[in-house]
């Protein structure tokens, strides 16, 4: 996957900083340790003094170059057994002095193997999907700000619109609370107004006080913007949105079917959702559409997917932002 050159080096720089603060701090441990078990710093010169042996017995290379060098390896080995026996006598961890880097891996290089290690390629997509979501300009919202005093009477089909909104707020509020990567995914059906972006947008940011990286925003504009770049219109050629959709712990997508119907689109839509099922990372649609709307306009390996894979959640209810401004009014 590609990335914005600054988004790279914003990655590149945490790695750095994570590198420099573990091994700062274990050098604050090692002087802790020495002050506290003055044997540990005199077998900490002898190391030292091994070390320039050995430098300058490669600088020699003499015939006997590999006896010396055992011989100098099993002095080192000696010396490190001593000190970890030396921190677990005066109640030290044996590993004490090591580096406890945030990524043991790759030791915070952002490298391994070769490759660029699982952590450079989390932290990548993290700072990625947070460059999308500042670009969203989606609405702030929390659960603590979800009133279910606007849920009265009954739906056209007869449901109790307080007590399934209750249900709905309720397995929502559980869901964001227990999440992880294996959680399911949701589709949260209704007309507009009654609450499907708000519960969204709540979900998004108690998830993503857990630490997961959660990409949030409109459809339409993400289609708009896979589109631009798909096509060399986009004015950083560098990202890959759609990649940055597909990788997020938890992706929301916010008013299916208000796009334009276009074979683009709706192959972006079902690479979308069948890239992500394929990878086991929950989703979250909502849309405005019956059930009849979304069959008529989206093909069967999407509705398909769609309906046997996510858990549906109905949302009912009059549009709230209607009930607001009439009792503003009145």
């Amino acid at each position: 996957m590609s990335f914005d050159k600054h988004i790279y080096e914003k990655a590149e720089n945490e790695i750095k900083q994570n590198r420099l603060r573990a091994e700062r701090e274990a050098e604050e441990r090692a002087l802790d340790a020495e002050r506290k078990i003055p044997e540990i710093k005199e077998i900490t010169n002898e190391l030292s003094r091994t070390s320039i042996e050995l430098s300058k017995l490669i600088l020699k290379n003499k015939g006997d170059f590999n006896e010396n060098f055992e011989k100098i390896k099993n002095r080192n080995i000696q010396g490190q057994e001593m000190i970890r026996s030396l921190l677990t006598e005066n109640g030290y961890p044996a590993d004490y002095l090591e580096p406890r880097y945030s990524c043991p891996k790759c030791r915070d290089k952002g490298f391994y193997e070769g490759q660029r290690c699982s952590c450079f390629e989390r932290l990548l997509t993290r700072f990625a999907v947070e460059k999308l979501n500042s670009e969203a300009n989606m609405p702030d919202c929390d659960f603590e700000h979800f009133s279910l005093s606007y849920y009265e009477g009954r739906s056209d089909s007869g449901v109790d619109c307080f007590k399934r909104m209750s249900e709905n707020l309720g397995f929502c509020r559980q869901y964001a609370e227990r999440f992880s990567a294996k959680s399911s995914s949701l589709f949260l059906l209704g007309k507009t107004g009654v609450g499907k972006t708000h519960v969204s947008l709540s979900i998004a940011k108690e998830v993503i006080k857990h630490g997961f990286t959660v990409a949030y925003g409109s459809l339409l504009n993400y289609l708009r913007i896979i589109e631009k770049e798909h096509f060399g219109r986009s004015e950083n050629p560098e990202t890959d949105t759609l990649q940055i959709l597909i990788a997020a712990d938890l992706l929301i997508l916010d008013d299916l079917g208000s796009e334009f119907r276009t074979s683009f689109y709706e192959s972006v839509i079902y690479n979308i959702i069948n890239s992500r099922i394929n990878l086991g990372l929950p989703t979250i649609i909502s849309s405005n559409l019956s059930v009849s709307e979304l069959q008529k306009n989206y093909n069967d390996r999407i509705i398909s997917r769609l309906f046997s894979v996510y858990r549906i959640l109905p949302f009912v209810g009059e549009d709230i932002r209607q009930i607001k401004r009439l009792n503003e009014e009145f």
